[in-house]
């Protein structure tokens, strides 16, 4: 049985299954109408098999129905090895969770590109459009684009705190203040008085929360707060001695590797003479050029971020989202790993 060239139509199976398009569209939607029977329902479901039809995608979100889709989309490529390295465990959380929510996944990997970046909009239009709401990941995203899609009432959940010109948007992300309060404070129990943060020369929420956190600690325990600020790891080195830091928090796992060198090649001793702690795992996206892929196998001392919950979170929060448009947000804390690369001070050990 065949319902000729072309894409078949719920019109041709109805003429094929002797019924009214109205009731092969109840079939389609999986209505349990008491208007029809078995044996309708039966020749319905035969002829959509035997026809191979598939279901406009886009005919059904003009109308306003859900495709039972979600879209992924990612303002960084998560193809290269070791970039998905670090995406992959928020994917395996996404796809076991749609998989359990019922949905499947579309995943958005090209478009719209203005300055070598990925965009959302194509020429005023929304790609992630076909499928009933999103998920959005990537540390560089645009503001405006997620405040444009908040205005238009897309529902969309991020993986990770942000903020939008347009007020509360929904994100499942990591608790990074509370887990930066928390190395502090275990620096602090191990002896250490001069601890110091090597940030990133980015304002991102990420970058944000790490800093507020170790301020927030600093402020808890009377002391100044060390902040660098410096892409070249031999100069960052320098500044931190300079201040007497004994311990230093680090953004980056790409530049805590190049600190790590640079520490070896000057003859101070990690940790003897300087602890190190990584403030999450290593993402390449959000390391600075000169230094772009972590390059040693040290087992740092590091707060992990928990990537799988958080794609986990995310698609329940979505599917929460295209129930009720009240914005979801969430963060889940993080674990420390003592690793091999915090020691008590030289003070300390030596008393």
């Amino acid at each position: 049985m065949t319902a000729g060239s072309g894409r078949v139509t719920q019109a041709q199976v109805a003429r094929l299954a002797g019924v009214s398009q109205a009731v092969v569209s109840m079939v389609l939607n999986g209505s349990e109408s008491l208007r029809i029977t078995d044996e309708t329902r039966e020749r319905v479901q035969e002829v959509l098999r035997s026809t191979g039809y598939t279901v406009d995608i886009m005919g059904r979100r003009l109308r306003g129905k859900s495709n039972h889709i979600l879209g992924v989309f990612s303002y960084e490529s998560v193809f290269p090895s070791r970039v998905a390295d670090f995406y992959r465990p928020f994917l395996l959380g996404i796809e076991e969770e749609a998989e359990a929510q019922g949905f499947d996944l579309l995943l958005f990997t090209s478009g719209g590109r203005r300055d070598g970046r990925r965009r959302i909009y194509d020429q005023g239009t929304n790609r992630l459009g076909i499928a009933d709401g999103s998920v959005l990941l990537g540390r560089h995203n645009d503001p405006q684009e997620l405040a444009r899609l908040a205005e238009d009432r897309f529902p969309f959940v991020f993986v990770g705190r942000r903020e939008s010109p347009a007020g509360p948007i929904s994100y499942v992300g990591a608790d990074y203040v509370a887990a930066t309060r928390q190395v502090h404070e275990w620096l602090w129990g191990l002896g250490h008085r001069r601890i110091g943060l090597l940030s990133v020369t980015e304002d991102s929420e990420p970058t944000l929360d790490r800093r507020a956190g170790y301020e927030a600690a600093v402020r808890h325990r009377r002391r100044k707060p060390l902040v660098f600020l410096e892409d070249d790891p031999v100069a960052a080195l320098r500044e931190a001695l300079g201040q007497d830091v004994t311990a230093l928090l680090v953004e980056s796992t790409a530049m805590a590797d190049a600190v790590l060198a640079a520490a070896h090649a000057a003859g101070v001793g990690v940790p003897g003479g300087l602890s190190l702690v990584v403030l999450g795992d290593a993402d390449p996206s959000q390391q600075p050029a000169a230094h772009a892929v972590p390059s040693t196998a040290t087992d740092w001392s590091m707060f992990r971020i928990p990537r799988h919950e958080m794609g986990v979170h995310a698609v329940r929060a979505l599917v929460g989202l295209l129930e009720s448009p009240r914005p979801r947000q969430l963060l889940l804390p993080c674990a420390v790993h003592e690793g091999a690369t915090v020691a008590p001070p030289p003070a300390v050990r030596h008393r």
